[in-house]
This record gives structure tokens, C-alpha cells and sequence, in this order.
């Protein structure tokens, strides 16, 4: 017997009402049109192209080979939480405990359960929002109930956010602020000063929260801006019991699709951990437990020196793609100072008409067409903010020879649109 399912079943709004990924939804396009046979080059997906190293590998094939195979404690075990703890304190100066770490299912479950955890619905609380910002930030406020409060930056102060911006946006409802250095989707890095200047806004209001995702820390270039370093909000004693520092493997190590991330917050008596550890149970559990030994390895000395040739690699990437970019007519650029991003504004090109007779109206239509006529896959602005609606986002996580030939398209496809926009405004 064949059931039928009504059509009318009924689908939470906040869920109906969301947005599909932008970053996910290009990568999921660019997959279906390199299976066709097309040579698209992508400038898509934030995944490094480099392999993990071989010793992290090791590490787990060899805890799956003597049997780690079972359910692992939900935040983790002991030892792993520790390794974290231990890097978070020597490196970050975060004070703080292995009870005070969870591991979770990638960065982003992380962020998705500090909202969770923080946000009453119904209430109107508020988070500010820094944008440019990666696109998942917003739903996911939105999601747990709360509205996104947005602070733009400008590009002329390197997309990023000042503290008189910051102090103006608190209402009586904020209850969090949710920062993202280094950045996605622009690449660039809050000074420490600039970062403990926001630091001083909120310290004295001890009802708003900070949740600092720092997964691309490691991922910094002084060789681009001298003495350009990262430091973390919760290594100050004002806000560290509020602080919520999140990061993961995926960026720094190239493991991105081992979905580890993890999550730190010493609040008193580790209150705000084992909430989110409660939450954690009912959803996901642990993740694979015989990935835990490889946790502690990559966050070994033995690493480091993988590390580093991926970050020496990115730098380096990150200057050329900068270099190229400025010689298209129509882009403004930020030099990229960390992560592997750059987030060109292309508003003189907005109303130019494509070779195939496409009206570029928007990024979006901008990166529709350069797609399917030109073969090349940016992200287009308008899930990264209001400010950044008339901006693309290119990942250089790719080779060399892959950015100048991509960029070569993309400067051939722009130079064919009518009329001819004006030159580069170079930062």
C-alpha cells in the first residue's frame, strides 16, 4: 500500500526563511559543472589544497588500528582536552582548565551552540556583528532566536571595525558580540590593539558576551604587514569568564573534512561549559574518538614546521592575488594580512552588461556571469553583510598557477564588458 504525505507539512519558519549557504551553494555548482567536463577554476570554497600532514594521519590510523573505535566522552577525553587547554594557555594566554574545553563537530557547531546557549527567544536579544562576515554568522543569530546588530567596516579602514562604531551599536538588548580575526571573507587581521580597544567597550558591561572564532589565527602575515601578530580576547582577566574562544584544525592543519573544532570558556565554576556540554549530548555526542590522538599530534612541535610551509605558501599567495586583482579595471582591493581571502569591491562595474548580454546588476549577477560565461567561481558579497553587497569573495587556498590563471579569466571577462569600467583603485 502506497502512502501520501500532505504537501502542507510544516516547516519551522526560522528554518523555511533561511538562506542555503552561499559559500556551499557555488561549491555545489562548480562540483556539478566540473563533472559535465567544464574546466571551471575556483576561487570558492575557504579549503586548503594542501594534504594533511602525514604525521596527524598517522596518529589517527593508528588509534583506529588498536581498536579506538567506541564512544568517546561528549566533550572529549581527558587527554586531548588537556593538549587543547595546554595550547590555549601557552599560545593564547587563556587561562584556563581542560574542563573548560569541548571538542566539537567543526568550528561552526561550536558557534552554533554558544548562541544557542546564549539567547533567550522572544526576548530581542541582540548580537553585534562586525561585517564583512562569514555567512553563517547571521542565520545562525538568527536561528537561535536573537537579531543580528551589524557594525560595517569600511574598506578604507581595511573592512574593520572601530570601537566608537562598537560602543554606539550597544542597546540595552546586546548581549553578545561576535568576532571573527583573522577574517572571512576580507583576509585582514585586527591589530591587538584595535581588538583590545573593543575589549575596553565591553569590559564594563558585564551583561554582553564575546564569542571570538579564531580559526585562521595561525594563518597570519607579518612578511605583508611587519609586526602584524594575533591575540585573543580571552586572555584578558576583564572579560575572560565571558569569553567564549572558539577554533578548530580545519584551516591551520588541513583538515577540513575531519570536522574538528573546539571551544573554550572558563566561566566561574565552569558553569557555561557544562551547559554547553548538556547541549552537546542531546545532539551530536563526541566526535570519531580515534580522531582524538590526532588532535594532540597536530597540536605537538612535530607540526610546526607543516605549519608554517603552508602559512610561508598562503603569504606568499596572498600577495600575488592582491597584486593581480588591482590590475583589473573596475576592482578596489585590501591587501590580504591573514587567512586566504581577498573580498574586492567591484561597484564600477554594477550596471555593465556581460559578453552574453547579461545586465550586471549585482555581485551576485556579476558572479553568475562570470561562472557560466568565463569558467571562473567567486562567492558574491550579499550574504557577507549590507557593506558588502557590491563585493566578491575569492579563496587563494588554491596554487599559484591556479590564481593567475583564474585571474587572467577574470580580467579578460571584465575588459569584454560594455562599457569599460575605470582602473583600479588600489589599497
Amino acid at each position: 500500500m502506497l502512502f501520501r504525505y500532505s504537501a502542507a507539512m510544516h516547516i519551522y519558519s526560522r528554518i523555511a526563511e533561511m538562506k542555503e549557504s552561499a559559500t556551499l551553494a557555488v561549491g555545489a555548482r562548480v562540483a556539478a559543472l566540473k563533472a559535465q567536463g567544464v574546466d571551471v577554476v575556483g576561487f570558492a570554497m575557504g579549503e586548503p589544497d594542501f594534504d594533511t600532514p602525514e604525521n596527524i594521519k598517522r596518529a589517527a590510523i593508528k588509534a583506529l588500528e588498536s581498536g579506538m573505535t567506541r564512544y568517546a566522552p561528549t566533550a572529549g577525553d581527558k587527554p586531548t582536552r588537556e593538549a587543547i587547554a595546554k595550547k590555549l594557555r601557552d599560545e593564547n594566554g587563556i587561562q584556563c582548565r581542560f574542563e573548560d574545553v569541548t571538542i566539537t563537530v567543526g568550528a561552526k557547531h561550536s558557534v552554533y551552540m554558544a548562541l544557542q546557549a546564549m539567547i533567550e527567544p522572544g526576548r530581542g536579544d541582540e548580537v553585534i556583528l562586525p561585517t564583512p562576515a562569514w555567512v553563517s554568522y547571521r542565520p545562525l543569530i538568527e536561528l537561535a532566536g536573537g537579531v543580528c546588530v551589524e557594525v560595517p567596516g569600511s574598506i578604507a579602514n581595511g573592512f574593520r571595525a572601530t570601537p566608537d562604531q562598537v560602543a554606539h551599536a550597544i542597546t540595552p538588548k546586546t548581549i553578545a558580540i561576535l568576532l571573527n580575526s583573522p577574517s572571512n571573507p576580507c583576509g585582514i587581521v585586527y591589530p591587538p590593539t584595535e581588538l583590545r580597544a573593543i575589549v575596553d567597550v565591553i569590559a564594563p558591561r558585564p551583561k554582553i558576551a564575546i564569542i571570538s572564532d579564531e580559526i585562521y589565527e595561525k594563518l597570519i602575515y607579518p612578511e605583508i604587514a611587519p609586526g602584524l601578530a594575533h591575540w585573543s580576547p580571552g586572555s584578558d582577566a576583564r572579560v575572560a569568564d565571558r569569553t567564549v574562544t572558539i577554533n578548530g584544525m580545519s584551516k591551520a592543519f588541513a583538515m577540513t573534512g575531519w570536522r574538528i573544532g573546539y571551544m573554550c570558556c572558563p566561566s566561574a565554576n565552569g558553569h557555561f561549559m557544562r551547559e554547553i556540554v548538556k547541549l552537546q549530548g542531546q545532539m551530536t555526542n563526541s566526535i570519531a574518538s580515534f580522531f582524538l590522538p590526532a588532535i594532540i599530534e597536530a597540536l605537538s612541535p612535530a607540526t610546526n614546521p607543516e605549519v608554517e610551509r603552508m602559512r610561508l605558501a598562503f603569504a606568499t599567495r596572498a600577495k600575488l592575488t592582491h597584486r593581480l586583482l588591482c590590475a583589473i579595471p573596475g576592482f578596489r582591493d585590501v591587501q590580504s594580512t591573514g587567512a586566504f581571502y581577498s573580498f574586492p569591491n567591484i561597484g564600477d562595474l554594477i550596471g555593465r552588461t556581460s559578453p552574453a548580454g547579461r545586465i550586471l546588476d549585482s555581485a551576485q549577477a556579476f558572479s553568475e556571469a562570470l561562472l557560466s560565461e568565463a569558467h571562473v567561481a567567486v562567492v558574491p558579497g550579499e550574504d557577507f553583510g549590507e557593506c558588502a553587497r557590491n563585493h566578491v569573495r575569492f579563496s587563494f587556498a588554491c596554487s599559484e598557477a591556479q590564481i593567475e590563471k583564474g585571474i587572467a579569466r577574470v580580467d579578460a571577462f571584465v575588459r569584454s564588458l560594455n562599457p569599460v569600467a575605470a582602473s583600479c583603485q588600489a589599497s
